[in-house]
């Protein structure tokens, strides 16, 4: 990733919704959970839903897989440990920050 692509991550997290959908899916773990679920447990519309999932998609921190009718949301653990790594490799670079 380059710098233009971790802001582009920042950006999609920084919308309450969308962090809201990411914070729901990391505690879902690796299985994810499906979309259906994911409207109902945030109660949010289906349409509003599928607006935030695609720019978190967009982005790579969430993947979409089909299983039947189903459709789940898997949260990208590595590419926000990538996006992490970069805030704390660069950005933190000679503040006295070790480590969160």
């Amino acid at each position: 990733m380059n710098i233009d692509d971790y802001a582009k991550t920042l950006k999609e997290l920084g919308h309450p919704v969308r962090l809201s959908i990411y914070k729901r899916l990391v505690k879902a773990g690796r299985s994810g959970i499906p979309v259906g679920a994911l409207q109902k447990e945030l109660d949010i519309p289906g349409s509003t839903l599928s607006h935030h999932l695609s720019a978190l998609v967009s982005v790579g921190l969430v993947q979409q897989i089909r299983d039947g009718r189903l459709l789940y949301c898997i949260p990208q653990f590595q590419v926000f440990d990538q996006l992490l790594d970069f805030l704390r490799d660069q950005c933190c670079v000679d503040s006295g920050v070790s480590s969160f």
